[in-house]
């Protein structure tokens, strides 16, 4: 597990290997991962927008600029609370990495923040050796 903490926002992130979704004959592989977002400031927090960096061993690069929310909705995560979601992302190689920031808003201040995604590496247990 990565985790990254800023201005109070903590970002754990657990990925997973998806065998049942991926053909490596035909250069698929599927990853899913889990993000947990843990408030612990002193204020209310919304999140607004993420932005990935999506790396494939192959020097494939691709990014996902300003998008809204995660998974669909844009949480409000009060103090000692958490948001947690669940996501996919595939490769044409069996190692890739992600990093990014999720994009917050204070919501008593109105005033906007960036958070980090802790990079981390996505590879099946099977090539690790």
């Amino acid at each position: 597990m990565e985790v990254a903490i800023t201005e109070g926002i903590k970002v754990t992130v657990d990925n997973y290997y998806m065998p049942e979704y991926s053909v490596p004959d035909k250069r698929h592989y599927v990853f899913g991962y889990k993000i947990k977002i843990e408030n612990l400031s002193a204020y209310t927090v919304q999140l607004l927008r993420r932005n990935w960096e999506i790396f494939d061993i192959v020097g494939d690069k691709r990014e996902v600029i300003k998008g809204d929310g995660v998974i669909g909705q844009t949480p409000i995560i009060d103090p000692g609370e958490f948001f947690e979601y669940v996501s996919g992302c595939h490769f044409i190689s069996p190692i890739g990495k992600m990093k990014g920031t999720y994009e917050m808003k204070k919501v008593t201040e109105s005033t906007l923040f960036d958070v980090e995604i802790p990079e981390f590496t996505l590879q099946p247990k099977f090539s690790i050796n």
